[in-house]
């Protein structure tokens, strides 16, 4: 399946330009013009993303802001793309957490290269931060607000497939399933499983800050 991208752009013709060039190179697009929809999207569904090309000046909200809610989200590729071209703009994009910094005008090509080397360098650290979490996937090593996190096998393939799917309610069978559990896997199992792992990531059941129990479906991450 092809890499999806979000890109968040204003201009219409500019949109519709990065768009098709994208496009033509293999990637999926989701463009958007309001930067407040494309944060609600991105925290509702940001593990569908690969990467994230912002304009700066966008209504109602600086492109700034929005770069730095972005990469508190989750560690993914950032690219700038936009007409303020003076080194103080760029200076602080990379402050805020931006990969990459193209301003306007530039050939399209020289956005897919960029993303193409972005994505690839992002790819072989196999490492990514996800909100209070750093997740190393090569060597299924996990750490919560700078602390290592010990987790099992099944711990561990749980927890991400919530990650990943974070925001979502998924049942018990769809856990199992994921975890590579028996399908006759008794639901109490998947609730032990679930407890170990609030356990060891600090999270308060009845409190919770990243998994949330959903009362006759399973679970939610919140987080």
């Amino acid at each position: 399946m092809s890499e999806e991208i979000l890109l968040i752009e204003d201009d219409p013709q500019m949109q519709s330009l990065i768009v098709d060039y994208l496009q033509n190179y293999g990637f999926r697009v989701t463009a958007l013009a309001d930067p407040r929809e494309a944060l609600e999207r991105f925290a509702r569904e940001g593990e569908r993303y690969s990467a994230v090309i912002l304009d700066l000046m966008l209504p109602g909200m600086d492109g700034f802001d929005v770069g730095k809610k972005i990469k508190e989200m989750a560690d993914i590729p950032v690219i700038i793309s936009s007409a303020r071209g003076d080194i103080g703009n760029k200076i602080h994009g990379f402050e805020i957490g931006a990969d990459d910094y193209l301003a306007k005008p530039y050939e399209p090509r020289e956005l897919v290269l960029r993303l193409e080397a972005l994505l690839r360098r992002y790819r072989k650290s196999g490492r990514y931060q996800v909100g209070d979490f750093l997740i190393d996937e090569s060597s299924r090593e996990l750490e919560v607000e700078g602390y290592p996190v010990e987790l099992t096998r099944i711990e561990y393939d749980i927890f991400l497939y919530l990650l990943k799917h974070r925001g979502k309610v998924l049942s018990r069978e769809q856990i199992i399933h994921a975890a590579g559990l028996p399908a006759d896997t008794k639901n109490r199992t998947v609730d032990m499983h679930i407890s170990n792992i609030r356990h060891k990531i600090g999270d308060d059941p009845k409190d919770p800050r990243y998994i949330k129990s959903v009362w006759g479906i399973g679970y939610k991450f919140i987080g």
